[in-house]
């Protein structure tokens, strides 16, 4: 998948919102969701770049499996360690290899002096290759076949600590073997907020069902009183679709123009597979 200009163009580089690691992470919430963002540049005193903390970081902090209060969680606390970056100069072959390698979603990029030029994120990534991308790729050739899927009436506890064991950023969520909507991190923040799942909890039996891979239906029934949202409380209704047989640029197009990062494939209305920026982005690291 070779393109004509791979070189990482200041246009792609966007300016990072930042914070400071003394920032309460629910200041850092606010402007999460002021901007509609999925991630924060941390800077020390001297407006350098130390460190990222995304969306996923927070919602895992608002998970009570310490005393901690919300409040009194700073950025410091949770922010991702070990900044992974890279120069202005670089490919962007080299920036897709860099996400895939570490498993991230945005690189930040250095001048040659070592001073903060930006972020590039997978949306960036995939923007240029929509413009640039000349040869036709099926979908079903960089999509994921076994796709995790929740139920409607699935506990949001079963179903963050899903994601969570699975790996995974998204979920779709299954009626009747038909699907009816989808779940990401930023549809936990406002659930959580308020109500933070939980609280009176008894903090071993969380932990119980929190690092299984399927929960057990015992311990399920025993957390039933803290269990008060399910899947379809917060998960986007409809999902927009695509078929195995579109080509990825059409995916691509999807991505950006609806600002989501995955997208259900289904073939003859039934869900065969998954295709995310992380998948255009592999495809992108071959060519490093």
């Amino acid at each position: 998948m070779k393109l004509p200009n791979p070189g990482l163009r200041s246009a792609l580089i966007k300016k990072a919102i930042t914070i400071t690691p003394q920032t309460s992470i629910l200041n850092a919430i606010e402007v999460i969701q002021k901007y509609r963002i999925g991630r924060l540049v941390v800077i020390d005193k001297k407006f350098s770049p130390i460190a990222i903390i995304t969306e996923k970081d927070i919602i895992r902090s608002l998970y009570p499996l310490d005393s901690k209060p919300l409040g009194s969680l700073r950025v410091q606390d949770l922010m991702s360690k070990g900044l992974i970056t890279a120069k202005k100069s670089d490919s962007i072959y080299h920036c897709a290899k860099l996400m895939k390698q570490y498993d991230i979603s945005s690189l930040v990029i250095l001048r040659d002096d070592e001073s903060m030029e930006g972020i590039v994120t997978k949306t960036d990534l995939i923007f240029n290759f929509l413009i640039q991308q000349s040869e036709q790729i099926k979908i079903s050739q960089i999509m994921t076949d076994k796709v995790v899927t929740v139920s409607t009436g699935d506990s949001l506890f079963i179903v963050e600590s899903i994601l969570i064991n699975n790996k995974i950023s998204r979920v779709p969520v299954m009626r009747n073997q038909k699907l009816v909507g989808i779940i990401t991190y930023r549809d936990f923040i406002p659930a959580r907020i308020p109500n933070r799942l939980g609280t009176f909890t008894d903090t071993n039996e969380l932990r119980d069902v929190w690092y299984s891979h399927i929960p057990s239906q015992f311990n399920v029934n025993q957390l039933n009183y803290t269990l008060t949202f399910r899947a379809e409380d917060i998960m986007s209704k409809n999902p927009v679709t695509i078929e195995p047989t579109d080509d990825i640029s059409l995916a691509a197009l999807v991505m950006y123009r609806y600002g989501i990062s995955g997208i259900p494939v289904v073939k003859a209305g039934r869900l065969v597979g998954i295709v995310t920026k992380s998948d255009i982005v592999s495809a992108l690291a071959k060519e490093a």
